[in-house]
């Protein structure tokens, strides 16, 4: 398993927040052998499907007789079938299964969603299960969560919560546990554990201090390993910080992953490193005025090493194989196609514990002892 995002301002006042999977973005599935984007350019826009799991990378192209819109956003699943979100009017949105038949692309309509606001619908990363797909229709007061695939009926609401939601990571392997960045009135934001088989119940998830924001970004079920985001060491600013799943000790906010100058973004972590957080490489997406390129970064390790992205870099998207190799997928005129395999520079300084941080106090900053993440059976 690959955790992805791709990041840009939130839209409840917050620095980063997931992205909208439309013309630009580039989605993996949770199993990484498949993705999804818009490709194209202009007015002939159309969707583009990646299968990245055989010996190479092919794409396969799923034009319908109408051009896809810019907004249109892009879900892969784990059979090779995209899902599509289109707006209608604004605030109305369809959904409809993608999949080729042939010289033909085939499509499934779904049904349709009405959102409270413009904009106020987006669809979560995909489901582990590589079977649902969601979408999240976030109010000022309240969110909805939607099965908009992999139901039996459509879309169908699945859980109401209370304040207003961005974000997405989900935390385990069945597609049971999501985390969302919760804002109750015009308190902060802090990151919640919620349980869609208990019909969305609510538990805390981050807690690094009373007054901080606190959102999660990455999340490995494997080693348990969390990348967040928090103005707890700097009120008013944020850092990059991590901790573990079900930890006590506390968010470390590395001086590595603080770049005056430029935007740091984890995207990707090495997967298969069970029990073991400090061993997971973490893929971090740098954006400054002179472009983008890629750090990579071990917790155990106080050095990012930054590495040249390859030409037509789909930014902010890639996956990690589980040995330790980083692969970025790329587009060109000349390989429309592409994945690049990046690894660590073998001269890495040897790793040196972190120390722990004197400020700020943390107060549980994990305490995943009071969410429902262990002795679960999965979703049946």
């Amino acid at each position: 398993m690959t955790a992805c995002a791709i990041e840009t301002a939130a839209g409840d006042g917050g620095p980063m927040g997931p992205a909208p999977a439309g013309h630009g973005a580039f989605t993996i599935t949770a199993n990484g052998a498949y993705a999804a984007r818009l490709a194209g350019s202009g007015d002939a826009l159309y969707v583009e499907r990646w299968t990245l799991d055989g010996p190479e990378p092919y794409a396969v192209p799923l034009p319908l007789a109408q051009p896809e819109e810019p907004g249109t956003m892009l879900l892969p699943l784990a059979d090779g079938r995209v899902l599509a979100c289109r707006a209608v009017d604004g605030r109305r949105h369809t959904f409809s299964l993608l999949y080729p038949t042939g010289p033909e692309t085939g499509e499934m309509v779904l049904g349709s969603v009405e959102a409270p606001a413009p904009g106020a619908l987006v669809l979560l990363p995909p489901s582990p299960d590589g079977i649902c797909a969601y979408a999240m229709c976030a109010g000022p007061d309240s969110t909805t969560l939607w099965l908009v695939a992999g139901g039996a009926f459509g879309p169908e609401p699945v859980a109401e919560i209370r304040g207003h939601c961005t974000g997405g990571v989900w935390l385990d392997r069945t597609g049971r546990m999501l985390a969302l960045d919760r804002r109750l009135d015009d308190g902060p934001v802090k990151a919640v554990a919620v349980d869609l088989e208990r019909g969305g119940e609510v538990t805390p998830l981050l807690q690094i201090t009373e007054d901080s924001d606190d959102r999660l970004l990455l999340a490995d079920p494997d080693s348990g390993l969390l990348l967040l985001r928090s103005d707890a060491p700097s009120p008013g600013h944020d850092r990059l910080g991590w901790g573990v799943l079900g930890s006590l000790l506390p968010v470390r906010f590395p001086e590595c992953l603080r770049l005056d100058d430029a935007a740091v973004t984890p995207f990707a972590v090495q997967p298969g490193q069970v029990l073991m957080p400090e061993s997971c490489g973490v893929a971090l997406r740098i954006d400054a005025a002179a472009g983008s390129w890629v750090g990579m970064w071990r917790p155990s390790s106080r050095r990012m090493h930054h590495l040249a992205a390859p030409a037509g870099w789909l930014a902010g998207s890639g996956l990690w194989t589980a040995d330790g190799v980083l692969r970025l997928p790329y587009a060109t005129a000349g390989a429309p196609c592409g994945l690049a395999a990046l690894e660590e520079p073998a001269d890495q300084p040897v790793p040196e514990p972190e120390p722990v941080p004197e400020a700020p106090k943390v107060c549980r900053p994990v305490p995943l002892q009071q969410a429902p993440l262990t002795d679960r059976k999965p979703a049946g």
